[in-house]
């Protein structure tokens, strides 16, 4: 029997407070369980205390009006189902509810179960952050709510042109993420339908990788680059200007603080070091390296990132990818990044130099850069007129591994048109949903809300970060469409968002940590980075290139056979052994050594997120029947 107080009289009237903790407090201060924004309410003003052996007791804390119950005035009072309690001017009803009824009002749209509140006053959001994830929750909320929702974002790298909202140019300071992103079905799905009409024209996906088990139906994963799909998203944003208003600007925390109080909710979707998080990190709380470090240390990838163009099909790319952990792939027909994981040593090569000032840069590998080839041949940041060291320095030992994985790849030196770099690293976040400021008279209270990488920024070597970011808000557009009644929000109101988030973060974390570590035969945990080095400096012998061909062939045969009934057009055996003939005998025992994908281990149950949503799950299964003309290509 789960306790819960209902507000009868003042601003929680109709408010239902589940009484879960041991100690819940209340006052006008905002650090209280329950804040009263009163003033006829002390800072803090009164506490119910669980005790094992009598029950709930409220307690007055020395209020300058007092606390009542049943009309008399208490000290300390046990309280029994039915008693009346007063706080300065707020009235609540102590009641003892059943535990199945409550689960089940948490599981039922606000929609549902409490129809008369909606008395279509307008929802307030601010998203910072316009990219994939942050334009998809704007979308998703103007979908649900149409003319209940009035969304700003905010966003530094477009610009006004005319009267719509562009991205900014390489000449003017933003360098386009050209990468392509492999997004599930189970995310692609839940857009709105004009969303994918707009996004799913042919020639701007593939479907490269095998379904598996977070694919709906038939409908494979697709293949995107993230600009094309930030292009496409801004763009319907740009015709919604009645209910999604698009600021070219950086938000500032600080200087927009009054005007973030008249809102109801702060999206934050700007990236992985983002300013906004970091400025409300007190309420969400500190995030916790331990769990991702080895041996005591915080452990962190570093990627160098190559654009360049395939001669290899995709079934043969796919297969390569998955043999081993040194390089991936990720392509749109070809053309996308070959990414290729650093030892610490080689890390220390990834510096660019000023051609004038003769002075060596960290750009690529602190900021990062993208070096785009010049017509000389060499790779320079426009941002900052540095050239890519390793790529002059005849005999760099970067260099040629970079060269080992274009020839891995089928890559002509020529289709090698940029380099860049990422850093990759985790940390298991307490909490992604926060009340940022509580409601008072003038105020309708903000909550805050961590979506995308500023919530679970996640080692994309098994490709999971984009779509973590577009369930987050999946997630949270439902919530706020199940819970938005015109009056201000609870923490209870997000409980299912919450534990999506934690869901996600569990299974997408688990799945990437899994990219960085393995273990040796004797149960001992290794950076894979480590053993990649190992593999390069810490063998004096000659490679042993027959068996080294064996092993890695038998691999890539077990691979194939596992994946070929889920991706047709896979390579012979004369196919795979010819590419492995390419390779010299130090590149052949490094791949041998870096170890497959661990696809057993980050295989396996996915997390759907429809669950939480109780009727939003029909209704999802249901968009998806009659989304098939338009997915199905």
């Amino acid at each position: 029997m789960a306790p819960v107080l209902v507000g009868l009289e003042g601003l929680l009237a109709g408010e239902r407070i589940p009484v879960l903790d041991t100690r819940v407090t209340f006052g006008r201060n905002a650090g209280n369980t329950v804040v009263i924004s009163s003033l006829s309410v002390s800072r803090f003003h009164a506490e119910i205390v669980f005790d094992q052996d009598t029950g709930y007791v409220l307690r007055d804390l020395g209020s300058s009006n007092g606390t009542l119950v049943n009309g008399e005035e208490v000290e300390s009072r046990l309280l029994q189902p039915g008693d009346g309690i007063t706080i300065g001017d707020q009235e609540f009803r102590f009641e003892v509810a059943d535990a199945m009824q409550t689960l089940m009002a948490l599981n039922l749209p606000r929609a549902v179960t409490h129809p008369e509140e909606n008395d279509g006053s307008v929802l307030r959001v601010t998203v910072v952050g316009g990219g994939p994830v942050g334009l998809s929750m704007a979308l998703l909320l103007e979908h649900f709510l149409g003319s209940m929702v009035q969304v700003t974002v905010y966003e530094g790298r477009w610009r006004k042109q005319g009267r719509t909202v562009v991205w900014k140019s390489q000449d003017e300071g933003n360098v386009r993420r050209q990468q392509v992103v492999t997004v599930q079905s189970r995310q692609y799905l839940a857009w709105p339908e004009e969303v994918q009409a707009r996004l799913f024209v042919p020639e701007h996906y593939t479907e490269m990788w095998p379904s598996g088990p977070d694919s709906v139906g038939d409908h494979h994963p697709r293949n995107m680059r993230i600009a094309y799909i930030e292009d496409r998203l801004l763009e319907l944003a740009n015709e919604k200007r009645d209910r999604i208003r698009l600021i070219p600007a950086r938000f500032d925390p600080a200087e927009q603080q009054e005007a973030l109080a008249t809102q109801h909710v702060l999206a934050i979707c700007d990236g992985g070091r983002s300013r906004t998080r970091d400025h409300f990190a007190a309420r969400f709380g500190k995030a916790d390296e331990s769990i991702y470090s080895l041996d005591g240390f915080h452990l962190r990838d570093v990627v160098l990132g190559l654009r360049v163009k395939s001669g290899l099909s995709d079934p043969m790319a796919v297969l390569l990818t998955v043999a081993q952990n040194r390089f991936l792939l990720n392509s749109l027909r070809g053309e996308g990044f070959l990414n290729m994981r650093l030892t610490d040593t080689e890390l220390t090569e990834v510096i660019g130099i000023d051609p004038v000032r003769r002075v060596f840069e960290e750009c690529i590998a602190s900021r990062p850069c993208l070096m785009n080839r010049d017509e000389h041949g060499d790779f320079q940041c426009s941002t900052h007129g540095t050239l890519f060291l390793p790529a002059l320095v005849k005999g760099s030992a970067l260099w040629k591994r970079v060269h080992e994985g274009l020839r891995l790849f089928a890559v002509e030196d020529g289709d090698l048109s940029a380099v860049t770099s990422f850093r990759l690293d985790m940390v298991q976040r307490p909490r992604f949903s926060a009340e940022l400021l509580p409601p008072t008279t003038n105020s309708p209270g903000t909550y805050g809300f961590l979506l995308g990488d500023a919530a679970n920024s996640i080692h994309f070597w098994p490709g999971r970060g984009l779509n973590s970011g577009l369930a987050s808000a999946v997630s949270l557009a439902r919530s706020l469409n199940s819970a938005w009644n015109g009056r201000p929000f609870r923490d209870a109101d997000f409980l299912r968002h919450e534990a999506a988030m934690s869901m996600l973060q569990y299974r997408h974390k688990s799945r990437a940590w899994k990219a960085m570590v393995t273990t040796d035969d004797q149960g001992v945990t290794w950076a894979i980075k480590d053993i990649i080095d190992h593999g390069i400096d810490g063998i004096t012998e000659e490679p042993d290139r027959e068996a080294d061909t064996t092993t890695l062939f038998e691999r890539m045969s077990a691979i194939r056979d596992r994946l070929a009934p889920r991706l047709p057009g896979m390579p012979d055996d004369e196919a795979i052994l010819e590419r492995l003939q390419t390779l010299e005998s130090k590149t052949l025992r490094m791949l041998v050594l870096s170890g497959a994908w661990d696809t057993l281990t980050m295989g396996g149950e996915e997390v759907d997120i429809d669950i939480f949503y109780g009727q939003d799950s029909s209704a999802a299964a249901a968009a998806v029947e009659a989304l098939e003309p338009v997915t199905q290509q």
